[in-house]
């Protein structure tokens, strides 16, 4: 993040202030002060203009009211932003509450205990509730409308600050004695909170702040310390919990005033004061910190003592009581965020989930993609691919790098055993690093993989695609930097704090000012630079010859990496330091074709940088996405980032630099002629292009063919060669509009030229089959019914590929696509019109059989046949019958159709039908499709099982009849087969025994049905 002061406002009278708060949700500022000082003031509000615009936010002031009521001064303000109400207190003990009735503030009620004074009062999350302490030691708990919920009077302590949690159970009271106890929402005393941050410290000291962030916004991180506590002396322990035993603890090593969290718990904000080295009086400053005790940045703030703090709800400004002033500071965020493929990558969190919400928004088609991430610590972003490194787990010091692409999609994660704490990347590496080593793996993505290479990819650790270096190690470009993390984890005394990279080199920046220079893709260190500076930020150049360095401060600077010059002791050194330094920078961006033009954010201004000499400023404070073709695409974030879930494309914003305006403005002032020697002086193929373009407008063939030429561009030639080729002036203008996308005049020149033809192809060539429809309706032609076939079938395609599938129907039936016509059919589970259709196509059409699949699916086994037989695919359909176990279809069909496999499909079926139990189902079966000896069998079984039951022998009896009668309908079928041929002995045999097992009686007349009744 970066810090600057930005607007200073006196109190009248030189009052000095004591408190100041901010109103998160509706931006109303209450300072406080002596002599019953009480101030309400407000910021005006950003139009929809500016922020289009890409304009910081105003500092003018549209609200500035004193509010009448005090007497003494003023110590405590607090806004309960839920219900609109101010409550203030004094150092009389005189408790105001505030209402807002018409854009002004007035007085609601009045509470004073004249016994002591107030020290702290605090509203709970849902502004519900206020508690109020007292120096005495008495608290009152009240409801939002005034009403006393219970009081109670902690004797022999004297308060000085409350705090209530999140879910409104617990409230802390800090003691004047530096103590904070825990107590419940109803008074009872739970605990002493434990202060890891003042072990081992004597003397007195107290409480400075004690702030709980309620999660509003959700959180950076799953179980993240939200809870600070801060003391005059600099101790600061951040908690997750009032029961926390392993807080983060930070030594400030200043006296502070009070403490803050931002809107999301992201950043706190310590203020006091410092005892300058140098100086005598104290320095006030503003620390900033993470959840996590990580220092951010430092705010130096101008006067004598700094009293109070506060932050803008949106987490952009900040706001100090120093003196009789109120000082502004503006804040951009460090973002996660990237910018890939004309998609901006943007991260944030939200109150119902413990991950962050990652969005891929992709600007051109204005569609996004959304990915939940936990515990994301980066994106980085380079050509068509984003990095997010992320922690792999709570409990591991394990890191993944996954790359994606620009929709989110994960292509190859790779784990790695150091906090990626700075990410880079090529388009051909990733380059993550710790404070100790760097880590580097050379990527690949499918779409330039080989077959070959595909098999390689479990190979790749071995292959050297991922190597790990210690920053004290000096690499020579051979196989060292194998994954060895044994070595990486070791420590070092100047530790890494920037690194950036191209395709040549990888630079790495050190806390000394030291810049390592080591050469990709074969990592050997080249040269060491010494800076003047700590780098805070490292960016190469289009041709990796010149970096630029943003300090801790905010400090550009310029660093050419291959000038040779002598330094004061008369060596000559590689590496010099160039004549441009500028201030108070928070972003910067090299331009992609060109190793001399850059742009930077100052403060809420963008310079453009040629040969080091700057262009007028731009007024703006988006984020630098891209510098290509002298256009600059900036992003505004902090726009997006308060609604993230509808980003507007508004938001993006291109800036033309001023050779580009100049080129264009000369064009269209003096003429193109003038215009190309100026260009010719200032060459590039954006401007070349812009001339050209200007050329085909005025139909200037020779200019623009040139002009196409210098740039490079084979398209636009081969545009002006069929101009040329063109007799009708008229239609040379047609084409020159159309090529310019300037659609509907193209189509109504063709159209003025009795061109129908033209128009109707132009707008297939862009897909508008709607504005085709429309135009072939208003003519004939022979070609026209081939042409409305397939204008009724692309949007009918249109409306399927949304799935507005009734839609699509009526096209498809227009159009006679008989086959998405199946599709849509399907889909809205129209199965009557399935069949229709079905019942409309000739045999053997090539449709069929998926139709014939589709009723398959839906277990419409007699559609399903009947589609199949239309097809001459018995055998698909016998299938179909016993998939749907619908078995005497199938042995129907395949009787009709003398299929040779109807025993094995009669085996299937009669094998189901005795799984089931149901053998005389199946001797049924086998008897109506003529397998008598099978039959015969089963019958034969069914007897044996019968007589060893020794009941009812005249059913048995008829049992083995009925086997006989089987056995003697197999020697008829036998008989007949073998005709004219000698008996065969097998089938007499089997005749006899069965004629004996039946005592050689027939009893004609027993069917399975008989049996069945028995």
């Amino acid at each position: 993040m970066f810090i600057y002061l930005c607007k200073k406002i006196a109190i009248p009278g030189n009052v000095r202030l004591r408190c100041i708060s901010w109103n998160k949700d509706q931006g109303f500022i209450a300072c406080g002060g002596e002599d019953g000082l009480l101030k309400v003031l407000k910021l005006e509000t950003q139009t929809d203009e500016a922020k289009i615009k890409g304009l910081a936010a105003p500092s003018n002031l549209s609200v500035n009211q004193t509010l009448e009521g005090h007497s003494g001064s003023v110590q405590v303000v607090t806004w309960n932003e839920q219900y609109q109400k101010l409550t203030t207190s004094d150092q009389n003990g005189l408790i105001i509450v505030w209402m807002l009735y018409k854009g002004a503030w007035y007085e609601e009620m009045i509470n004073n205990r004249n016994k002591s004074v107030v020290r702290s009062m605090s509203w709970n999350a849902d502004g519900q509730k206020i508690c109020i302490v007292y120096e005495d030691g008495a608290v009152i708990v009240g409801s939002v409308d005034g009403n006393r919920i219970w009081g109670k009077d902690l004797k022999g302590t004297h308060l000085c600050h409350v705090a209530w949690s999140s879910d409104s159970q617990v409230l802390l009271f800090g003691m004047a004695n530096g103590d904070i106890h825990i107590y419940d929402n109803q008074g009872n005393f739970i605990v002493k909170m434990k202060l890891s941050c003042l072990v081992n410290l004597t003397g007195a000291f107290s409480i400075a702040g004690i702030h709980w962030y309620h999660g509003t916004e959700g959180y950076i991180e799953p179980d993240c310390p939200c809870l600070a506590v801060c003391f005059d002396n600099g101790r600061c322990q951040i908690m997750r919990d009032e029961n926390d035993h392993n807080p983060v603890l930070i030594d400030t090593g200043m006296n502070v005033v009070c403490i803050q969290w931002n809107h999301c718990g992201s950043v706190l904000a310590v203020a006091g004061s410092l005892k300058a080295t140098s100086q005598d009086k104290d320095v006030n400053i503003v620390q900033f910190y993470t959840p996590f005790g990580e220092h951010l940045r430092t705010l130096k703030v101008p006067g004598k003592q700094i009293s109070a703090l506060s932050w803008e709800g949106s987490g952009l400004k900040i706001a100090l009581a120093v003196d009789s002033y109120i000082y502004f500071a503006n804040i951009r965020p460090d973002y996660k965020w990237g910018y890939c493929s004309n998609t901006v990558v943007y991260a944030y969190t939200r109150p119902d989930r413990p991950e962050y919400c990652v969005v891929f928004w992709d600007t051109k088609n204005n569609e996004k993609y959304v990915k939940y991430v936990k515990s994301l610590i980066s994106i980085t972003t380079y050509g068509d691919f984003c990095v997010l490194a992320t922690k792999a787990d709570e409990n591991q010091p394990q890191y993944v790098l996954v790359l994606c692409n620009s929709i989110g999609t994960p292509l190859d994660p790779k784990y790695i055993d150091i906090g990626p704490l700075f990410v880079t990347m090529t388009k051909t590496h990733v380059i993550a690093a710790s404070k100790e080593a760097f880590y580097i793996w050379q990527y690949r993505v499918a779409k330039k993989l080989t077959a070959v290479e595909i098999n390689q990819v479990a190979r790749t650790r071995k292959e050297g695609r991922e190597r790990i270096y210690h920053i004290d190690d000096t690499p020579s470009g051979s196989a060292d930097g194998h994954l060895d993390y044994s070595r990486a984890i070791e420590g070092t005394r100047d530790p890494i704090c920037a690194i950036t990279a191209s395709d040549k080199m990888l630079l790495v920046g050190r806390e000394s000012g030291t810049i390592q220079r080591y050469s990709l893709p074969s990592v050997a260190l080249v040269q060491k630079y010494t800076l003047n500076c700590r780098a805070y930020q490292l960016s190469l150049n289009c041709n990796s010859s010149r970096v630029a360095i943003i300090d801790l401060s905010g400090v550009l600077t310029i660093f050419n990496l291959d000038t040779r010059v002598v330094d004061s002791t008369g060596q000559q050194v590689i590496g010099e330091q160039l004549k441009l330094e500028r201030k108070d920078v928070w972003d910067m961006k090299w331009a992609k074709d060109n190793p001399d033009l850059f742009a930077m954010m100052e403060k809420t201004r963008m310079y453009v940088f040629r040969n080091l000499d700057p262009e007028e400023p731009i007024q703006t404070s988006g984020y630098i996405c891209n510098f290509e073709d002298l256009e600059i695409k900036s992003v505004l974030l902090d726009e997006i980032l308060k609604n993230p879930e509808h980003p507007n494309k508004d938001y993006i914003i291109n800036f033309e630099i001023r050779s580009l305006r100049d080129s264009r403005a000369l064009i269209e002032k003096v003429g193109i002629e003038e215009s190309s020697q100026f260009i010719e002086d200032n060459p590039h193929p954006r401007l070349w292009r812009l001339l050209a373009e200007a050329a085909l407008q005025k139909l200037d063939l020779q200019t623009a063919e040139q002009a196409f030429v210098r740039c490079k561009d084979y398209q636009g030639i081969k545009f002006v060669k069929r101009l040329g080729n063109l007799q009708s002036e008229s239609m040379k203008q047609a084409e020159v509009a159309a090529y310019f996308s300037r659609f509907e005049e193209a189509e109504r020149m063709y159209l003025d030229m009795d061109r129908r033809d033209l128009a109707i192809g132009l707008r297939i060539k862009l897909g508008d089959w709607f504005r085709v429809l429309q135009l072939l309706k208003t003519g004939s032609g022979d070609s026209d019914d081939a042409l409305l076939e397939q204008a009724h079938n692309a949007i009918g395609d249109y409306f399927a590929d949304r799935q507005k599938w009734l839609n699509a129907v009526q096209y498809y039936v227009q159009g006679r696509n008989q086959e998405r016509l199946a599709e849509c059919y399907y889909m809205l589970e129209d199965y009557q019109g399935l069949e229709n259709l079905a019942n409309s196509l000739p045999e053997n059409n090539k449709l069929l059989p998926d139709i014939a699949y589709m009723f398959v699916r839906v277990g419409m086994c007699e559609q399903a046949v009947s589609a199949f037989l239309k097809c001459n695919r018995p055998k698909d359909a016998v299938d179909t019958c016993v998939h749907l176990n619908q078995w005497n279809k199938a042995v129907e069909l395949a009787k009709n159709h003398n299929m040779k496999e109807i025993g094995s499909l009669l085996a299937r079926y009669a094998s189901h039908l005795l799984e089931k139990n149901k053998i005389l189902d199946a001797i049924e079966l086998y008897r109506k499709a003529n397998y008598f000896f099978e039959a015969a069998k089963l019958m034969f079984k069914i007897a044996d099982e019968e007589a060893k039951k020794r009941t009812k022998p005249l059913r048995v009896k008829k049992l083995y009849v009925l086997s006989a009668l089987l056995i003697e309908q197999c020697h008829e079928q036998i008989q007949n087969a073998q005709r004219g041929k000698v008996k065969g002995k097998d089938s007499e045999w089997r005749w006899e025994t069965s004629c004996v097992c039946c005592n050689r009686r027939t009893y004609p007349g027993v069917s399975i049905l008989d049996v069945q009744r028995m």
